[in-house]
């Protein structure tokens, strides 16, 4: 899956002459995190992220009145406070590229970038409901969980298992755990099999062992 296809392709952008009280108006009407600040050619200039909007507030705000805090805030421009070494990513790369850099970076929104024109913008929102689709949480069956070792061929004998009797593996995906050398753990929501079916399945595998089995219904 890529970029091109989770990303929001219109995001809501600033320009580099708002105050800070008009980017603060934008972001809580639109209800969005952070701004690109673009140019007259869309091209990407800075980024304003919830955190350096408050950096311009007064830190003992309750000793200004409102009047006061709008008036400071209606001075500042956003060129003083916005982010100017943006993160961005291009709209062919995978998601797991972008799903890298947030968890490098630790952001939480990266604006998409053609020749340095903004052309849209991925969140980590974008990344979660990637996730759910692969992991199959919209469809119900059986979810199992399997350990095996890292070696070529063992998906393929535990899929191929669960085919010839008459199984139906709507997801299949799987991971290197952390603290188990030369493993592999693999994720399949099952349809067609009842539990039981299943575990005997898997348990006449060899080096095949069940982390995790259970009844899963689709999410509403």
């Amino acid at each position: 899956m890529l970029v091109k296809f989770l990303m929001n392709p219109d995001p809501i952008c600033g320009s580099p002459n708002m105050t800070a009280i008009e980017v603060q108006a934008l972001l809580d009407k639109q209800a969005v995190r952070h701004l690109p600040i673009v140019d007259e050619e869309k091209k990407l200039i800075g980024l304003v992220t919830k955190s350096s909007l408050k950096s311009v507030i007064p830190s003992d705000i309750s000793q200004f009145s409102r009047f006061e805090i709008s008036y400071t805030l209606s001075k500042i421009k956003v060129q003083s406070f916005m982010v100017t070494e943006v993160v961005t990513i291009e709209e062919d790369l995978p998601i797991e590229h972008a799903a890298w850099l947030m968890a490098d970076h630790r952001i939480s929104t990266i604006p998409v970038v053609s020749d340095g024109v903004l052309i849209g913008i991925i969140s980590d929102s974008n990344i979660f409901i990637a996730m759910t689709s692969l992991l199959g949480a919209y469809e119900p069956g059986i979810r199992v969980t399997v350990l095996q070792p890292d070696k070529s061929g063992v998906v393929a004998k535990l899929t191929n298992a669960l085919y010839e009797k008459g199984g139906y593996l709507s997801v299949c995906v799987g991971y290197y755990p952390k603290n188990l050398a030369d493993k592999w753990i693999s994720v399949c929501k099952i349809q067609n099999l009842d539990q039981q079916d299943i575990e005997d399945i898997i348990n006449n595998l060899e080096e095949a062992s069940i982390l995790d089995i259970r009844q899963f219904q689709e999410l509403k």
